[in-house]
């Protein structure tokens, strides 16, 4: 935790200086205020007066982080919690931060002013150590993706068992030509393709580097995939995607080339979005109970508010479904 020294050594300025600026001595400069003021954000550093009474006022507002609103999951885990957090008479603040680190972090200056009562991170950019110091601000909890290193409540899935039975699935199917499309290297992402892993070396088969696809996220990204999939000169039977959008994109692509799924290419794709249901065929997926998820976090984290429930090191973990359709 930071202290009045730092913050002084920060702006280049005396103890006494800032302790004026603090506590709003006439007298001092305006590039002295504006120093010392940037030091303080800089550093998180919140007045030890100034931190006991903000932390006793409740704005009734959470802010919920997530990667990419655009992303059908998120736009349905959000809408969850600001239904369950209005039963509660809070309200939500949005925060995407488009997979950007730095932009994430920006988000916590909310916690740090008072302006959220709390964080519920629906993505992660940052490794624990970095998000840890600001939970001297008021609570932070993980929602879907987590860090295994945080000391404070994760709500999440079993991913490693969502990529296990998704692949299984497949196998099953008598697929043994299995490509496989990851996210960024997420929580989520790394678990699912563990599970995926898991299911193929269970069986002797070993993974193909040509069939791994990395960082790909949109309906676009499985149009380009299926073009990749189309050129190889041995390419697979089947594609476990990591998500609905993905698997939406490929089976796109590969009706315009006349590819018939699945008996030329199986798909499964992961969340049970919507669209899984719409696009012909329709797609076989894993149920995350988006809504689920939503409704538990917003209950954790308003009873931690409410100090009900401790914030510590626990893993809440919510049950996941396969959901076979057309696709495979």
């Amino acid at each position: 935790m930071y202290t009045i020294k730092d913050v002084a050594l920060r702006a280049g300025l005396s103890q006494a200086t800032v302790s004026r600026v603090i506590n709003n001595h006439p007298y001092v400069s305006d590039d002295k205020k504006i120093a010392v003021k940037n030091a303080m954000e800089e550093l998180g550093y919140v007045p030890n007066s100034s931190a006991q009474q903000m932390r006793n006022v409740k704005t009734k507002k959470i802010a919920v982080l997530v990667s990419r609103i655009a992303n059908p999951f998120f736009s349905q885990l959000v809408d969850a919690m600001e239904k369950r957090a209005a039963t509660y008479g809070f309200q939500l603040i949005l925060c995407n931060t488009r997979i950007d680190k730095a932009k994430e972090l920006e988000f916590f200056k909310l916690l740090i002013s008072k302006q959220v009562d709390g964080i519920i991170m629906a993505s992660v950019e940052n490794h624990w150590s970095v998000i840890e110091p600001y939970t001297k601000y008021g609570p932070i909890i993980y929602c879907n993706e987590y860090d295994p290193d945080a000391t404070v409540t994760r709500v999440r899935l079993d991913q490693i068992e969502g990529g296990y039975i998704g692949t299984k699935h497949l196998l099953e199917k008598g697929h043994f030509k299995i490509a496989y499309c990851q996210g960024n290297d997420s929580s989520v992402s790394v678990n699912r393709r563990k599970g995926y892993l898991k299911a193929i070396t269970e069986v002797g088969i070993e993974p193909v580097k040509e069939w791994m696809f990395r960082d790909v996220f949109t309906i676009e990204d499985g149009r380009d995939i299926f073009r990749k999939i189309k050129q190889l000169s041995k390419p697979p039977t089947a594609v476990f995607s990591g998500s609905d959008e993905v698997a939406a994109g490929i089976i796109h692509e590969a009706k315009k080339h006349s590819w018939h799924v699945p008996n030329d290419l199986a798909v499964v794709g992961f969340d049970d979005q919507p669209i899984a249901e719409l696009l012909d065929p329709q797609i076989t997926t894993i149920n995350q109970f988006t809504t689920d998820i939503g409704y538990r976090s917003m209950d954790v984290m308003i009873e931690i508010i409410n100090k009900t429930r401790i914030n510590d090191a626990q893993d809440i973990i919510l049950p996941i479904q396969l959901i076979e359709r057309q696709s495979t």
